[in-house]
């Protein structure tokens, strides 16, 4: 009793994100509404939606009560011409009271006011509402990596379609093989798992500064001694040993969502964000990022692991006084835009490396979430 066996033990980091996942769908569980309304109808929306993604306008959210964060994660799923092409194919709930209640469906009709109204921003008000159903609260600071996991696992458990909850899971989900072997009997244990954002500590164990984007990947895929009071319980030797625990990268999504961990913890227990410069590249290539010994996939899925950068989520201010915005860039007109609220301005990549972040401005505009998108999607 009170022994780790090496078989169960999982990676800390691995653990952490998907402590993060698991949190996210636990939430969307508890706060599942009583299904008493008879099933929706395979009811799919006219083709009145189908013109949503041939518009090129980019148009804001209004901020109606501390919702900077919700806005601009709503603006990264909307702009993201993948994710509304299996948004138009939803299935449209049939009682007024379940539209209301609906995520994908609230979402749509914000996606369509949006892109075929002529106003400069346009109040997500009813998204807002059906989402309060869920406990997303307004006038909270909300946290983007948590939110978007949130968001995401309602949007998947309220799509009818079982076609659809796959091609949303394929657009989006990151997959892992967690290694664990012992140092005295090489004995080895494996296993798969998935998650929806590559939590990336900005820190090394030292604490001390990762410098650029690569260097944090390489560290997250490092492998980790467990040595002294972090020994494992090996069963073919029969006591504790050390241990070797290491991931390997199975497969990646054709988006790719990164959480920049700027975010830790203090000894007086306070967050405290970390703002210091790291820098990260528009094109990013995970064969030439990560070692052989890192990866656990064949040729075709590693041929497909060169990304774009399609949009950064920036916070500024502190932890308790904060403000998200979303940098992004259209799919179909290969501009970026900077999305702050009701305001939506076209920018320059220089823009955007501003929020790399700088040590001596802590309020400063710095990345949070990075999404890339593959160049040649398969």
């Amino acid at each position: 009793m009170g022994q780790r066996s090496g078989r169960q033990e999982r990676s800390k980091k691995l653990e952490l994100a998907l402590s993060e996942t698991m949190k996210a769908e636990a939430e969307v569980q508890n706060n599942k509404e009583e299904d008493e309304e008879p099933k929706a109808k395979d009811q799919t929306l006219t083709s009145v939606f189908g013109v949503a993604d041939l518009k090129n306008e980019a148009i804001g959210l209004y901020n109606i009560g501390l919702s900077c964060c919700l806005n601009s994660l709503l603006q990264v799923f909307l702009m993201n011409i993948h994710f509304t092409g299996i948004l138009r194919r939803i299935t449209v709930p049939p009682h007024a009271a379940q539209k209301r209640k609906n995520v994908p469906y609230q979402m749509l009709l914000l996606l369509e006011e949006m892109q075929c109204g002529k106003q400069k921003a346009v109040s997500p008000t009813a998204l807002v509402c059906c989402l309060s159903a869920y406990r997303v609260k307004l006038f909270v600071q909300h946290d983007a990596a948590q939110l978007f996991l949130t968001l995401w696992n309602l949007i998947k458990r309220q799509m009818k379609k079982p076609q659809l909850v796959e091609e949303l899971n394929d657009l989006y989900t990151i997959c892992v093989q967690e290694h664990l072997a012992c140092q005295k009997c090489s004995s080895e244990s494996k296993r798969n798992s998935s998650m929806l954002t590559l939590p990336l500590p900005v820190l090394d164990s030292s604490s001390h500064v990762l410098k650029t984007l690569e260097d944090c990947l390489q560290y997250f895929f490092h492998p980790e001694e467990l040595t002294d009071h972090n020994m494992c319980f090996c069963e073919q030797c029969g006591r504790k040993t050390p241990f070797l625990q290491s991931m390997k990268l199975v497969h990646l999504p054709q988006t790719l969502t990164i959480h920049l961990k700027r975010f830790c913890f203090e000894k007086s227990a306070d967050i405290h964000k970390l703002s210091h410069y790291l820098p990260f590249p528009q094109d990013l290539d995970f064969n030439a990022v990560l070692t052989e010994n890192q990866c656990q996939a064949d040729g075709n899925e590693k041929a497909a692991w060169k990304y774009e950068l399609f949009a950064v989520v920036a916070h500024s201010g502190s932890t308790s006084c904060g403000h998200y915005c979303a940098y992004i860039r259209s799919l179909t007109e290969c501009k970026w835009y900077c999305f702050n609220d009701s305001e939506v301005c076209e920018v320059s990549w220089d823009d955007v490396k501003c929020t790399y972040g700088h040590s001596n401005l802590h309020w400063g505009e710095t990345a949070y979430l990075l999404i890339y998108m593959k160049k040649h999607p398969q």
